[in-house]
C-alpha cells in the first residue's frame, strides 16, 4: 500500500516495474505531489482510483524497483469492443447519440449514418472505458448493404456537391461548428468516457473541432481559383486562363482513436467546403463522437449522400479501400496500416498523415533559469498528454550538454508535478492508454530499454491501462523507444554537443513529423527550418504544437500529403484549366 499522507486517500496495488532506476538530484523537492486518488479498495469506485505518487523528497514511494511515479489504480480492466449478436427490427428511438435502435436483448444501440439517414442493425459492439472498463455505449453494426447504399449514394451526390454554391457549403459547415459549440460539454464528456482522454484535452479538442469547421466555412468561401494573364508571349495575346480546383471525387476518410472528433472534423470539414462526398470509418474504439457528429451534419441542408458515418468492422475495409467508386482515400493512423492501404492501391490518391517519433531541441542560448523551467514544463507536459497517445508527443529530447544537468532536473521535476487519476476529473493530467495491450507494449520496450543499459529517472510502472510517465536516458539509439513511435508516456532525454550535432539527431529517425526547436537566436531558428526533414518546426516551443489551418504533415515515414482544411482541399480536389480566348485585356 502507498500513502502520501493526505486524509482518506491510499493507492491499491505495485503495479509493474519496467527495471531499476537511479534518482541521480532529479527529485521534485520537499512538498511536491505529483497527483492525487482515491482508494478503489476502501468502497469508493476505481473510476477514481488512478493516480502518480511521490513521497516528500519526489522519489518514488512504491516499493523495490522503479524510481519516480507510480500509476496506482484499479486492476487490469476489461477494455475494447465486443461484438454481440442483436436481433434486427426497427429503431425505439431515443437513446445515446446518434438516436438508439432495438436490439434482441432490449438494449438501446446507437446507430450509424448512411446517406445523412439514421439506420440501425442487428449486430452490434460494446464501447468500454479504457479507464475502467464500464460500458460506455452499443454501437450498431453497418453490414454490406448498409455500406453499398452509402457509396451508390455518393457516387450519385458527387456532381451535387461540387456545384453546390458556396453560401451552401459555408452555411452548412458554420451550423456544424456553432453546434459543437454549443454542445461542448456533451460532447466533451463523451471523448473522455470513450477514449480515456482527460477531461481538460477533451474540452480542448471540442474547441479545436469548432474550429476547424469554421475554417472550413471561411475556406469555402475563398475556394475561388487562380486567374493568369497569357498574353506575356505574342502567341497568347487575347487569351486568359482561369484555373479552378473540382473534387477527384467521393472520399473514404479513415480515422484513429485518440482524437475521436478533431480528426474526424478534419476529414469531413475539408470535403464538404471543397464539394466532395465523404464516408467516414471511425475508430472501433471511439465511434461514438463521429455518429454525435452525424446528428450535428443532419441538421445542415446537405444533399442526401454528401457524407455517412459508417463503424464498419475493420475486417471490411479492404474491399472498401479498393472500391473503384472511392478514388480518393484519406487514412490517419499507424504506418503500418497507412502504407499497406497506399501499396493496396496505387492508382487511388491516398492521403495518409502516419506517426513520428517527435524530437525537441534546446539550444545552448536557452540557457537562463526562466527559460530552462519554461522548456522543461512544455516538454513534461506535451510528452504525457493524452498519455502521449499523439503522433506529435515529445518523445525524443535533445539538450545542448552545457545545459543538460540543469535541463534534466527541471524535467523530470515537472514530469512528477503532473498528476494522474481519473480522466473525468478536470484536475487530472495523464490519463490511461488506449487499452491493456498498448500498456503492455510501452512496458515492454522500457523494459528493453533498461535491460540495454537505460536509466528510468522517473516512472516505468504500469497498472492496468496506466503507465507512469516516464523519463529515460542513456538510451541506445538502436531501442525501440528511441527508433519507434512508442504512442505512450515516455520520453527520452539526452545530451547532445553543440547545434550540428543536435540538428543531425533529431533527423536520424525514419519519422519526420514535426519539431520543436528551443531557440532565441534567429539565424538558428532558420538554419532548423531549413535542415530539418520534417513538414514543420517550431520554434520557441514544443513539436506538439498545430493550429487546425496550418499544413499538417509529414514527410519520410510519417505520411503523404498534408492536413490543415485549406492544404487539406488542394489534397482532395485537381486543378482545371480554363483558357478564353478573343477577350480584350
Amino acid at each position: 500500500m502507498i500513502d502520501d499522507g493526505r486524509p482518506g486517500w491510499s493507492g491499491a496495488g505495485a503495479g509493474t516495474s519496467a527495471g531499476t532506476a537511479t534518482n541521480a538530484a532529479t527529485s521534485a523537492g520537499p512538498g511536491t505531489s505529483a497527483g492525487s486518488g482515491t482508494s478503489a479498495s476502501a468502497g469508493v469506485s476505481p473510476a477514481t482510483s488512478v493516480s502518480i505518487a511521490t513521497d516528500a523528497s519526489g522519489t518514488s514511494a512504491s516499493a523495490g524497483t522503479g524510481t519516480g511515479p507510480r500509476i496506482v489504480g484499479p486492476p487490469a480492466p476489461a477494455t475494447g469492443i465486443r461484438v454481440a449478436a442483436r436481433a434486427s427490427g426497427p429503431a425505439p428511438g431515443g437513446g445515446g447519440s446518434g438516436g438508439g435502435s432495438g436490439g434482441g436483448d432490449g438494449v438501446s444501440a446507437t446507430r450509424f449514418w448512411v446517406a445523412g439517414q439514421r439506420r440501425s442493425a442487428a449486430e452490434a459492439f460494446e464501447v468500454r472505458s479504457p479507464f475502467d472498463g464500464r460500458l460506455v455505449g452499443t454501437v450498431a453494426r453497418p453490414d454490406d448493404v448498409d455500406v453499398e447504399d452509402a457509396l451508390v449514394a455518393a457516387v450519385r451526390a458527387a456532381p451535387v456537391c461540387a456545384a453546390l454554391p458556396a453560401h451552401v457549403r459555408a452555411g452548412a459547415l458554420s451550423s456544424v461548428s456553432r453546434a459543437i459549440a454549443r454542445r461542448g460539454d456533451e460532447i466533451a464528456s463523451l471523448i473522455t468516457s470513450e477514449s480515456g482522454k482527460p477531461l481538460t484535452w477533451a474540452r480542448a479538442e471540442v474547441a479545436r473541432a469548432s474550429s476547424t469547421f469554421r475554417w472550413g466555412a471561411e475556406e469555402a468561401r475563398r475556394f475561388a481559383g487562380d486567374l493568369d494573364r497569357l498574353d506575356t508571349d505574342p502567341t497568347g495575346e487575347g487569351r486568359i486562363a482561369l484555373t479552378r480546383r473540382f473534387p477527384i471525387g467521393p472520399v473514404l476518410g479513415i480515422t484513429p482513436f485518440n482524437f475521436p472528433l478533431n480528426l474526424v472534423a478534419h476529414k469531413v470539414a475539408p470535403a464538404i467546403a471543397a464539394g466532395a462526398p465523404i464516408l467516414v470509418k471511425p475508430a472501433p474504439r471511439t465511434p461514438l463522437s463521429a455518429l454525435l457528429l452525424g446528428e450535428l451534419l443532419a441538421d445542415t441542408d446537405l444533399p442526401e449522400g454528401a457524407w455517412s458515418v459508417l463503424p464498419v468492422a475493420d475486417d471490411r475495409m479492404p474491399a472498401l479501400v479498393a472500391d473503384p467508386r472511392l478514388p480518393v482515400v484519406s487514412f490517419t493512423g499507424s504506418g503500418q496500416v497507412g502504407w499497406a492501404i497506399r501499396d493496396a492501391v496505387p492508382r487511388k490518391h491516398v492521403v495518409l498523415e502516419l506517426g513520428g517519433n517527435a524530437a525537441v531541441l534546446i539550444a545552448a542560448d536557452y540557457s537562463s533559469p526562466v527559460d530552462l523551467r519554461h522548456a522543461a514544463r512544455r516538454i513534461a507536459l506535451f510528452s504525457n498528454y493524452q498519455a502521449g497517445q499523439s503522433c506529435v508527443a515529445v518523445q525524443r529530447v535533445f539538450v545542448d550538454r552545457s545545459l543538460f544537468g540543469r535541463a534534466r532536473k527541471e524535467i523530470v521535476t515537472a514530469v512528477l508535478e503532473l498528476r494522474g487519476g481519473d480522466p473525468a476529473d478536470p484536475a487530472t493530467d495523464v490519463g490511461p492508454l488506449i487499452d491493456t495491450a498498448a500498456a503492455e507494449r510501452v512496458a515492454a520496450w522500457v523494459a528493453e530499454a533498461v535491460a540495454r543499459g537505460a536509466t528510468v529517472l522517473c516512472g516505468g510502472t504500469r497498472q492496468g491501462t496506466a503507465f507512469a510517465p516516464t523519463v529515460l536516458t542513456g538510451v541506445p539509439r538502436d531501442a525501440a523507444v528511441v527508433r519507434e513511435e512508442v504512442f505512450g508516456p515516455v520520453l527520452v532525454l539526452e545530451p547532445v554537443d553543440g547545434l550540428d550535432d543536435g540538428l543531425a539527431r533529431v533527423n536520424d529517425s525514419s519519422y519526420g513529423l514535426q519539431a520543436g526547436v528551443f531557440t532565441h537566436d534567429l539565424a538558428t531558428a532558420f538554419r532548423a527550418h531549413r535542415t530539418l526533414a520534417v513538414g514543420g518546426v517550431i520554434i520557441g516551443d514544443v513539436p506538439s504544437y498545430r493550429a487546425d489551418q496550418m499544413p499538417y504533415g509529414g514527410v519520410k515515414g510519417s505520411g503523404l500529403g498534408r492536413e490543415g482544411v485549406s492544404s487539406a482541399m488542394a489534397d482532395l480536389t485537381v486543378e482545371r484549366v480554363m483558357v478564353l480566348a478573343g477577350v480584350e485585356l
